[in-house]
This record gives C-alpha cells, structure tokens and sequence, in this order.
C-alpha cells in the first residue's frame, strides 16, 4: 500500500481537508459536525489575524487514491516570542485507524516544524491555545461542549506509539444546579467576598458591545497570563471571536466585575449550540440558521469558557461570587447543567473553585509533544 502525503495547494485541496472528518466519525453519536463556514475561515491564511502572527502548512494523506488522514504544522511565533521557547505545533489532525499513516502525517508536520528551526512539536492546536485544544483522553460516551474537541479513542494510541509524550492534561467539570446550590461553603464564600470587596456584577451591554468588547480585551491577557500554554490574544483575534459570537451571545451568562469603578474580573458562559449543531451537519444556512433560534429552548447545557480575575484581585474568593451568579443567572433561563472547562490539571485555585461547586471531573483533555 502506497501512502502519498501531499500540501493543500488549491480550494479544491482546502475543502477536501475540511470535509475529511465526516468520513471518519460517520455513525458516531456523539460526534458534533463542524459548521463549515467556520473551519474556511479559521483556516484561511489571508483572513484569519492569527496568520498575522503565524505560519501552516496543511497536508492531506492518500492511500492508493483514497484519502486517510490529514495534518497542520503550524508555528506560532506569538507564543514563542511570549514564552522563550522554540514549540511547533500540529494540529487539526484525523486519520484512520492506521499507525502507518499517523506516522507519515506527523513525519510531514514534523519536517516542516524542524525545516522552521524548532525543537518540540506539540498539539493539537487548532490554530492555538485560545481555540480548539488537546486530544479527547477521558469520556468519550458524551457529545462536547461548545468549542471543545472530541476524537476516537484510537487516536491516543497513534500520537503514543509516535512518541508523544504527555505534556499537560486539562479538565472538564460537569456541575449540576441542585448540587452548586447545595454547596454551603461556596454561598458563604461568595457573601464574605461580595462584602467584603463591594464586588459589582454586571451584565453585558449589547447596545455598547464595542465598548464592552474593550473590557473583555483589558481582563483576558491579563487575568491569564500566568497559565501554562497561554498566548495573549491580538485586538484583532479577539475582534473576530467576539464577532463570531455575537449572535449566539446570551448577554445574561457574559458578567463583568467592578471594585470601586475599576474593573476586576471577567466570565463568559455560552449557551452549547452544539446541541443544535449536531442537527445541521456543517451547513448554517439556510435551514440550520431557523434552527439557532426554533431549537434554542431547547438547549439544557451552559459552558463556563472563561472565568479570569485581575491579578491584584484574585485570591479573594471573588471567583465564588461569579460562579453563584452564573449559576442562579442561568437556572433563570432554563440551563441547570455545565460544563467548567478547560482546566488546567495544576491550576489549583481554578480547581479548587470547581470542586466548591460540587463539580465532578467528567471529562479529560491531553497535549502530546514530542522532542524533534
């Protein structure tokens, strides 16, 4: 059998790399199609500000003129600049179930990564950190949040049999309202903090989205700063998020914090479209877009994306006022089940703040890397 690897060179190519996974996740439950206006754009070098900063190369794999697998090497000349290292990165990766295969795509990326001077490969990034991120390692009976990846099982044996090594694992806490509600230490915590520091909570302000989207800006690189594999995302970056998620936004679930006018913290809840995702099989319109808003009632599930405190206001249990507000926010709505993700394994305090919560671990996450 003849394994051919080849580069995306034409739209052709492009739409080829994007359409792959419905081959391999045909008959899967659990498996959330992605919607293909959004992979374009993600993928397009021209149009997505992240390849203002950075660099891919997409490669297909062939065998005997069937396409099997696909893989992007990608550098990131943000997250080297920010944390001194000398880190390639794969991503967006899918194969069969063939070690052969694997070998051959991650030989492709690896190639490119040393040819560009690099030293490690690590992955999957899809793009980066502050996307799709890590390899689906525990729960694989249960469909992902919104935005978090999901891949076979088989596909830790294809990175493990490689060499990659593990480089971090990141979890997901399920929580439940009847079980957050319960919890008497978290209300006790969030009504000293809510004292003691006049903590202001704050809705999102639709009709002031671009001044609001300034705050957002001001509180995530610096809230997250210290966290391992963190790359401070441009204005521009985050512009394109937010316009993204301006239409799925629930302004309830999205709360800024303010101390004495200044601002000290940030959370965005999204509702899981991916339960109505899984219903439009990659194409939004033109019925799928009637579905965003006929099936919305219908969504039982938030994901708590992003909970940052300002340093100089962190340790002060301020994150407990958040998660009570979230979750009486979202009870109002209909939403009793969440998803806290993803958390670093070694981030204590977020952990810690999961736990209070009466969250269980129900899902985890790994970044493979591998010495080139």
């Amino acid at each position: 059998m003849n394994i051919k690897i080849s580069t995306v060179n034409s739209k052709k190519d492009l739409m080829r790399f994007i359409k792959f996974p419905w081959k391999i996740y045909h008959g899967d439950p659990n498996w959330v199609p992605p919607l293909l206006m959004d992979k374009k754009k993600i993928l397009d070098r021209q149009k997505n500000p992240f390849f203002k900063h950075a660099e891919a190369e997409y490669f297909l794999a062939e065998k005997d003129g069937e396409l099997v697998g696909r893989i992007a090497a990608i550098k990131n000349d943000l997250h080297n600049k920010y944390h001194n290292d000398n880190v390639g990165f794969f991503g967006f990766f899918e194969c069969i179930n063939d070690q052969e295969t694997a070998n051959k795509l991650f030989d492709a990326a690896k190639d490119w990564l040393k040819a560009k001077g690099f030293d490690t490969m690590r992955g999957p990034a899809n793009p980066s950190s502050n996307d799709e991120y890590a390899m689906l390692l525990e729960g694989f009976n249960d469909p992902p949040r919104l935005l978090m990846t999901y891949n076979p099982e088989y596909y830790l044996l294809l990175c493990e049999n490689y060499g990659f090594k593990k480089a971090k694992d990141l979890y997901a806490y399920k929580l439940e309202n009847k079980k957050v509600m319960s919890s008497d230490k978290l209300k006790r915590v969030a009504e000293i903090a809510q004292k003691r520091s006049g903590l202001k909570i704050t809705q999102l302000d639709m009709k002031n989205f671009k001044a609001e989207l300034e705050k957002v800006k001001y509180v995530y690189n610096k809230a997250w700063a210290p966290n391992w594999g963190f790359v401070p995302m441009t204005d521009e970056e985050i512009d394109a998020m937010a316009k993204d998620l301006k239409p799925l936004v629930e302004p309830s679930l999205v709360l800024f914090g303010e101390i004495n006018g200044q601002l000290a913290g940030f959370a965005l809840v999204m509702l899981d479209y991916n339960y109505i995702f899984k219903k439009i099989n990659g194409r939004l319109f033109p019925f799928g877009f009637i579905k965003l808003f006929t099936e919305k009632k219908k969504i039982k599930w938030g994901r708590i994306i992003t909970l940052g405190i300002i340093p100089e206001y962190q340790k002060r249990g301020l994150d407990a006022v958040f998660y009570w507000e979230i979750v009486n926010r979202a009870h109002a709505i209909g939403i009793d089940l969440g998803e806290a993700s993803w958390i670093l394994e070694d981030n204590e305090m977020m952990n810690r703040g999961a736990e209070v919560m009466n969250g269980v671990v129900y899902k985890k996450y790994r970044v493979y890397e591998k010495s080139i």
